[in-house]
């Protein structure tokens, strides 16, 4: 039971195996097992484990508590973006309980569930809650592009999603960022673009450590080989270097604009001509 909840178990789920709370305390008492909360048991002892902390979060911080934000990002598996608590969304009816490493947000509509696993929210609306509360305009772009460009949904998802967000404090810099990701047919199948300014010819995928592994090279080799027979140029932008150097190769990206669109300008006076 515990396995497959990251090392923790829930009281209600002990009982229902026959796991008496004599039995519980017996077993805290002697060492082997320790509590995490008012319904959290850690079957062992040691650091409690992320996944473990996710499950305790949404056990402990109320009913109807569900992942939400980053931490939902990270249990659907995204990786690259690191988070030192873990965010919880409720119901506007339910009781909100503090519960230590964890931040939970009451809402009147909290949105659609994944199907398995964790209770969390889906990754389009995940990731535009974590980019809208996320530290910066950088940040909250990042986590946009990490969440597609690790296939943890697609963009038309996550467009339709936005058109559903209400109020959000970042909404001119998302308004760009969900339009600029782009899906397109090709001979192999779809092919996911990160950001893509069609009208110019200009696309920009960002590179997380992944696409360095096994056979991702020759598929991303692949992708861009079509998307460049398409006509279009693509620059590659590696999450290392947003984090090391990202003022470089954002000049770099706003040169390739200017020079496209400078480009197609010329064009269209020349076609009017």
């Amino acid at each position: 039971m515990a396995a497959d909840h990251g090392g923790v178990a829930h009281r209600r789920d002990l009982r229902a195996r026959g796991v008496t709370r004599a039995d519980v305390r017996s077993e805290v008492t002697a060492g082997r097992w320790e509590l995490a909360g008012i319904h959290t048991v850690v079957i062992g002892t040691g650091p409690i484990s992320a996944d473990g902390a996710r499950w305790r979060a949404v056990w402990e911080s109320g009913s109807g508590a569900v992942l939400d934000g980053l931490s939902a990002l990270h249990a659907a598996g995204l990786t690259g973006f690191t988070s030192t608590v873990v965010e919880v969304s409720l119901p506007m009816s339910c009781r909100r309980r503090t519960c230590p490493g964890v931040r939970a947000t009451r809402r009147r509509t909290i949105g659609p569930l994944a199907c398995a696993g964790i209770p969390r929210v889906k990754p389009e609306f995940a990731a535009l809650r974590a980019a809208d509360e996320a530290r910066s305009h950088r940040a909250a772009a990042l986590i946009l592009c990490l969440t597609l460009q690790q296939r943890l949904t697609r963009p038309d998802r996550v467009l339709a999603a936005w058109h559903q967000v209400g109020r959000s404090r970042r909404r001119r810099v998302l308004d760009a960022s969900p339009s600029r990701q782009v899906v397109r047919t090709a001979p192999g199948g779809r092919i996911y673009l990160d950001v893509a300014w069609e009208d110019i010819g200009l696309v920009v995928e960002v590179d997380g450590g992944h696409h360095a592994l096994a056979l991702n090279p020759v598929d991303d080799a692949l992708r861009q080989n079509e998307v460049s027979l398409g006509g279009d140029v693509v620059l590659r932008v590696p999450v290392l270097g947003l984090r090391l150097g990202p003022a470089a190769f954002m000049a770099q990206v706003v040169r390739a604009h200017g020079l496209f669109a400078d480009r197609r300008r010329e064009r269209d006076a020349e076609g009017a001509a």
